[in-house]
């Protein structure tokens, strides 16, 4: 059994979260609430389908607002005097950013300048985490998986702004944090997935809305590989990675990567294929019809965590297999009424029970 003190005592805590009605935000707040640490929320989302509001969160404090206003932004963040900052606002799409490339490089970019900006004027802070992407590298459509020190790239606006925010963390971190006080570092994830997640273009949300109306699920890029995994693994790595910087006087920048386990990449007909068998009768997945002029994207991407598991002793608790099995299972029982708090409360128990 893995207790949730091994990622560090974050009872009482001031946590700072951009971004935090996302996906991965709303999911962090949820796992920093059982955690027992105070959180503060700087963001907004006026979808009319998320998670957040579903989430009874004890001890946090959400503020609306945009990180590209930087009085607004550093006058909440002083307000909520946080130790520990995780940036997670952005345009987080590939498609969505061929459409407003300009918005995703104001917000992805010019953004992460004025988080860390903000946290230059405000006392107190002593980690922050830049969350891009594993899509900052420059793809090579590798066998093999990035590691860190890979060359950054990005062919599609999305990626050249996450690989762009790597350079401004890298350059801000080096002229303005030197002296070792407040711990700068980016991490990168794989493509997470879990319950909760209803942005477009997007694989498992298309297929939840699918299945749930009676419709197939149609493949854009069904031979595309992906790493896989639930979005409470790179989560947990964050937290363990913060602990490192706040109780640590070396190493403060870097970048990590926090991918699944390089046996569970899999292609998209793959994971829809499980999503649909998990989900049950009625699902349906069939490849789109080929089409001229369709947006290229990445065919084959994963991310090596080597640095993670031995500098940080972070290890994946739930495989490929079991994120999908977790996903379906989420969002068909969400489907049928379940409470989506009680849910994601489930699925945080389940995982930290877990021996990784």
């Amino acid at each position: 059994m893995v207790a949730a003190d091994e990622l560090g005592d974050w009872a009482g805590r001031r946590v700072f979260i951009t971004g935090h009605m996302g996906f991965k935000g709303s999911w962090l707040c949820a796992l920093l609430s059982r955690l027992g640490a105070e959180t503060t929320g700087f963001g907004f989302d006026h979808r009319p389908r998320l998670l957040y509001p579903q989430l009874r969160l004890q001890n946090h404090l959400s503020v609306e607002g945009d990180v590209n206003d930087h009085r607004a932004l550093q006058a909440a963040m002083a307000t909520a005097a946080p130790e520990v900052i995780v940036h997670l606002a952005a345009q987080p799409l590939v498609l969505a950013s061929f459409d407003n490339p300009v918005s995703t490089f104001e917000t992805n970019i010019i953004g992460t300048v004025k988080v860390l900006e903000a946290v230059r004027r405000v006392p107190g802070v002593k980690a922050v985490l830049i969350v891009t992407s594993d899509k900052v590298y420059r793809n090579e459509e590798h066998v093999w998986a990035y590691r860190e020190t890979d060359t950054l790239g990005g062919a599609d606006p999305y990626s050249a702004s996450k690989a762009a925010a790597e350079l401004v963390a890298a350059s801000m971190a080096s002229s303005f944090f030197a002296d070792g006080q407040k711990g700068i570092a980016t991490v990168r994830a794989g493509n997470v997935i879990g319950g909760g997640d209803w942005a477009d273009d997007r694989l498992l949300p298309d297929a939840a809305r699918a299945f749930e109306t009676g419709q197939p699920l149609v493949l854009r890029n069904p031979e595309a590989v992906r790493p896989w995994q639930h979005v409470l693994d790179p989560l947990t790595g964050y937290l363990v990675l913060a602990n490192h910087l706040l109780n640590e006087s070396t190493s403060r920048f870097g970048c990590w990567n926090f991918g699944p386990s390089g046996d569970n990449a899999a292609t998209v007909r793959d994971v829809a294929k499980a999503f649909a068998t998990n989900w049950g009768a009625g699902a349906i997945v069939k490849d789109a019809e080929p089409r001229c002029g369709t947006r290229k994207e990445t065919h084959f991407l994963t991310v090596d965590s080597t640095r993670a598991r031995r500098l940080l002793g972070w290890r994946p608790r739930w495989d490929a297999k079991e994120a999908v099995r977790r996903a379906a299972v989420w969002y068909r029982r969400c489907a049928d009424g379940e409470d989506a708090a009680l849910l994601v409360a489930d699925d945080i128990e389940s995982f930290l029970a877990a021996a990784p």
